[in-house]
Protein backbone atom coordinates (compact mmCIF):
# COMPACT_ATOMS: atom_id res chain seq x y z
CA UNK A 1 0.00 0.00 0.00
CA UNK A 2 2.74 2.68 1.19
CA UNK A 3 4.87 1.73 -2.10
CA UNK A 4 1.61 2.21 -4.33
CA UNK A 5 1.49 5.78 -2.77
CA UNK A 6 5.17 6.48 -3.09
CA UNK A 7 4.99 5.78 -7.02
CA UNK A 8 1.75 8.06 -7.09
CA UNK A 9 2.94 10.80 -5.10
CA UNK A 10 6.10 10.39 -7.39
CA UNK A 11 4.41 10.79 -10.77
CA UNK A 12 2.29 14.00 -9.07
CA UNK A 13 5.76 15.16 -8.60
CA UNK A 14 6.98 14.89 -11.70
CA UNK A 15 4.07 16.16 -13.65
CA UNK A 16 4.15 19.18 -11.21
CA UNK A 17 8.17 19.65 -12.23
CA UNK A 18 7.29 19.27 -15.43
CA UNK A 19 4.53 22.04 -15.71
CA UNK A 20 7.43 24.53 -14.03
CA UNK A 21 10.03 23.61 -16.31
CA UNK A 22 11.79 22.37 -13.67
CA UNK A 23 13.84 19.03 -13.08
CA UNK A 24 12.59 16.06 -10.93
CA UNK A 25 15.67 16.53 -9.38
CA UNK A 26 15.46 19.63 -8.31
CA UNK A 27 12.60 18.63 -6.04
CA UNK A 28 13.02 16.19 -2.61
CA UNK A 29 10.26 13.96 -0.98
CA UNK A 30 10.43 13.66 2.99
CA UNK A 31 8.23 11.11 3.85
CA UNK A 32 6.45 12.86 7.08
CA UNK A 33 6.43 10.12 9.63
CA UNK A 34 5.23 11.17 12.89
CA UNK A 35 3.36 9.62 14.89
CA UNK A 36 3.60 6.06 12.55
CA UNK A 37 6.02 2.78 13.55
CA UNK A 38 9.26 2.05 12.26
CA UNK A 39 7.38 -0.91 10.33
CA UNK A 40 6.08 1.81 8.27
CA UNK A 41 8.85 3.49 7.80
CA UNK A 42 10.61 0.38 6.68
CA UNK A 43 7.89 -0.35 4.24
CA UNK A 44 8.60 2.98 2.45
CA UNK A 45 12.67 2.92 2.95
CA UNK A 46 12.34 -0.83 1.07
CA UNK A 47 10.49 1.24 -2.06
CA UNK A 48 13.04 3.53 -2.28
CA UNK A 49 12.35 6.66 0.41
CA UNK A 50 15.49 7.82 1.88
CA UNK A 51 14.09 10.95 3.38
CA UNK A 52 12.22 11.34 6.24
CA UNK A 53 10.62 13.81 8.71
CA UNK A 54 9.97 13.90 12.45
CA UNK A 55 7.70 16.72 14.47
CA UNK A 56 9.71 15.31 18.07
CA UNK A 57 12.90 14.61 18.96
CA UNK A 58 11.98 11.49 20.84
CA UNK A 59 10.64 9.61 17.91
CA UNK A 60 13.93 10.53 15.93
CA UNK A 61 15.70 8.74 19.22
CA UNK A 62 12.95 5.78 19.61
CA UNK A 63 13.68 4.83 15.65
CA UNK A 64 16.51 5.42 14.62
CA UNK A 65 18.13 2.37 15.80
CA UNK A 66 15.45 0.51 14.56
CA UNK A 67 16.01 1.59 10.59
CA UNK A 68 18.86 1.63 8.28
CA UNK A 69 21.91 4.26 9.18
CA UNK A 70 21.44 5.90 5.26
CA UNK A 71 18.11 7.40 6.53
CA UNK A 72 18.00 11.12 6.02
CA UNK A 73 16.35 12.91 8.81
CA UNK A 74 14.70 15.84 9.40
CA UNK A 75 13.25 17.75 12.55
CA UNK A 76 10.21 19.57 11.14
CA UNK A 77 8.30 20.09 13.85
CA UNK A 78 8.02 22.74 17.01
CA UNK A 79 11.71 22.45 18.61
CA UNK A 80 11.79 23.27 21.91
CA UNK A 81 15.54 24.33 23.34
CA UNK A 82 15.62 21.41 26.18
CA UNK A 83 15.24 18.94 23.10
CA UNK A 84 17.69 20.27 21.13
CA UNK A 85 20.35 18.10 22.20
CA UNK A 86 18.70 15.32 21.07
CA UNK A 87 18.37 16.11 17.39
CA UNK A 88 21.83 18.13 16.48
CA UNK A 89 23.98 15.94 14.95
CA UNK A 90 21.58 13.16 14.90
CA UNK A 91 19.22 15.03 11.75
CA UNK A 92 20.62 16.24 8.21
CA UNK A 93 18.67 19.31 8.58
CA UNK A 94 16.10 21.61 11.66
CA UNK A 95 13.32 23.03 9.45
CA UNK A 96 11.75 24.47 12.30
CA UNK A 97 14.09 27.47 13.32
CA UNK A 98 11.54 30.42 14.52
CA UNK A 99 13.52 32.33 16.99
CA UNK A 100 16.35 33.60 18.16
CA UNK A 101 16.83 31.43 21.20
CA UNK A 102 16.25 28.38 19.55
CA UNK A 103 18.79 29.14 17.05
CA UNK A 104 21.36 30.05 19.66
CA UNK A 105 20.99 27.05 21.65
CA UNK A 106 21.41 24.58 18.61
CA UNK A 107 24.65 26.70 17.81
CA UNK A 108 25.42 26.09 21.27
CA UNK A 109 24.56 22.32 21.28
CA UNK A 110 26.36 22.26 18.05
CA UNK A 111 29.98 23.75 18.78
CA UNK A 112 29.66 21.52 22.15
CA UNK A 113 29.70 18.67 19.13
CA UNK A 114 32.29 20.56 16.93
CA UNK A 115 29.89 19.63 13.62
CA UNK A 116 28.05 22.27 11.83
CA UNK A 117 24.06 21.81 12.15
CA UNK A 118 22.19 22.54 8.06
CA UNK A 119 18.67 24.54 9.38
CA UNK A 120 15.98 26.56 8.14
CA UNK A 121 14.61 30.09 9.70
CA UNK A 122 10.42 28.93 9.64
CA UNK A 123 8.50 31.76 8.40
CA UNK A 124 4.83 32.21 8.76
CA UNK A 125 4.28 34.27 5.48
CA UNK A 126 0.39 33.68 6.14
CA UNK A 127 0.77 35.18 9.76
CA UNK A 128 -1.80 32.88 11.28
CA UNK A 129 -2.08 33.08 14.60
CA UNK A 130 -2.20 29.30 15.57
CA UNK A 131 1.05 28.81 13.45
CA UNK A 132 4.62 29.24 14.88
CA UNK A 133 7.19 30.71 12.92
CA UNK A 134 8.92 34.24 12.60
CA UNK A 135 6.98 37.09 11.22
CA UNK A 136 8.62 39.05 8.46
CA UNK A 137 10.63 41.10 10.38
CA UNK A 138 11.94 38.60 12.95
CA UNK A 139 12.75 36.14 9.93
CA UNK A 140 14.98 39.04 8.74
CA UNK A 141 16.89 39.83 11.63
CA UNK A 142 17.12 35.64 12.72
CA UNK A 143 19.01 35.34 8.85
CA UNK A 144 21.24 38.44 9.97
CA UNK A 145 21.70 36.82 13.45
CA UNK A 146 22.62 33.18 11.99
CA UNK A 147 25.15 34.93 9.65
CA UNK A 148 27.53 35.11 12.48
CA UNK A 149 26.97 31.55 14.11
CA UNK A 150 29.78 29.22 12.75
CA UNK A 151 28.41 26.09 13.48
CA UNK A 152 24.81 26.49 11.95
CA UNK A 153 24.51 26.19 8.31
CA UNK A 154 21.87 27.93 7.28
CA UNK A 155 20.34 26.45 4.02
CA UNK A 156 16.68 28.48 3.31
CA UNK A 157 13.24 28.75 4.63
CA UNK A 158 10.11 26.71 5.84
CA UNK A 159 6.48 27.79 5.67
CA UNK A 160 3.29 26.05 6.81
CA UNK A 161 0.89 27.49 4.25
CA UNK A 162 -2.83 27.58 6.00
CA UNK A 163 -5.09 24.87 5.30
CA UNK A 164 -7.49 25.20 2.81
CA UNK A 165 -9.39 23.27 0.28
CA UNK A 166 -8.10 24.83 -3.12
CA UNK A 167 -4.86 24.40 -2.79
CA UNK A 168 -4.35 27.64 -5.49
CA UNK A 169 -5.69 29.89 -2.77
CA UNK A 170 -2.65 29.41 -1.06
CA UNK A 171 -0.13 29.52 -4.02
CA UNK A 172 0.44 33.36 -2.68
CA UNK A 173 1.88 32.27 0.49
CA UNK A 174 4.59 29.82 -1.44
CA UNK A 175 5.26 32.52 -3.97
CA UNK A 176 6.08 35.25 -0.91
CA UNK A 177 8.62 32.59 0.69
CA UNK A 178 10.45 32.11 -2.34
CA UNK A 179 10.81 36.00 -3.09
CA UNK A 180 12.11 36.11 0.69
CA UNK A 181 14.68 33.64 -0.28
CA UNK A 182 16.14 35.71 -2.63
CA UNK A 183 15.67 38.87 -0.96
CA UNK A 184 17.54 37.08 2.16
CA UNK A 185 20.11 35.43 0.35
CA UNK A 186 22.57 38.40 -0.16
CA UNK A 187 22.23 39.10 4.20
CA UNK A 188 23.52 35.18 4.41
CA UNK A 189 27.71 34.17 4.90
CA UNK A 190 27.06 31.01 2.30
CA UNK A 191 25.09 32.57 -0.33
CA UNK A 192 24.91 29.94 -2.77
CA UNK A 193 24.15 27.33 -0.38
CA UNK A 194 21.16 28.96 0.64
CA UNK A 195 19.00 27.40 -1.69
CA UNK A 196 16.12 25.04 0.36
CA UNK A 197 12.65 26.33 0.20
CA UNK A 198 10.37 23.64 2.79
CA UNK A 199 7.06 24.27 1.86
CA UNK A 200 4.02 22.21 0.78
CA UNK A 201 1.72 18.95 2.10
CA UNK A 202 -0.22 16.62 0.97
CA UNK A 203 -3.36 18.62 -0.02
CA UNK A 204 -1.04 21.21 -1.64
CA UNK A 205 2.35 20.29 -2.68
CA UNK A 206 1.67 20.47 -6.43
CA UNK A 207 1.41 24.15 -6.66
CA UNK A 208 4.46 24.65 -4.05
CA UNK A 209 6.48 23.08 -6.15
CA UNK A 210 5.45 24.94 -9.28
CA UNK A 211 6.12 27.97 -7.01
CA UNK A 212 9.92 26.95 -6.28
CA UNK A 213 9.91 24.23 -3.61
CA UNK A 214 12.95 22.15 -3.15
CA UNK A 215 11.36 20.03 -0.29
CA UNK A 216 7.77 18.96 -0.43
CA UNK A 217 6.82 17.28 3.46
CA UNK A 218 4.16 14.38 2.49
CA UNK A 219 3.01 12.83 5.42
CA UNK A 220 -0.87 11.60 5.32
CA UNK A 221 -0.42 10.96 1.45
CA UNK A 222 2.12 8.15 2.09
CA UNK A 223 1.26 6.93 5.82
CA UNK A 224 -2.71 7.70 6.13
CA UNK A 225 -3.90 10.07 8.87
CA UNK A 226 -1.41 10.59 11.98
CA UNK A 227 -2.53 8.11 14.46
CA UNK A 228 -2.93 10.92 17.39
CA UNK A 229 -2.75 8.01 20.20
CA UNK A 230 0.55 7.31 19.70
CA UNK A 231 3.47 8.57 21.87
Amino acid sequence: MITEKLKTIESLIAAACEKAGRPRESVQLIAVSKTKPAEMMAEAYAAGQRLFGENRPQEITAKKPLLPQDIQWHMIGNLQRNKVKYVVGQTALIHSVASLPLAEEIERQAAKRELIQEVLVEINVAGEESKQGADLEEARALVETIREMPHLRLRGLMTVAPYVEDPELVRPVFGRLRALLEEYRPLTREPALFDQLSMGMSGDFAVAIEEGATLVRIGSAIFGERDYGRN
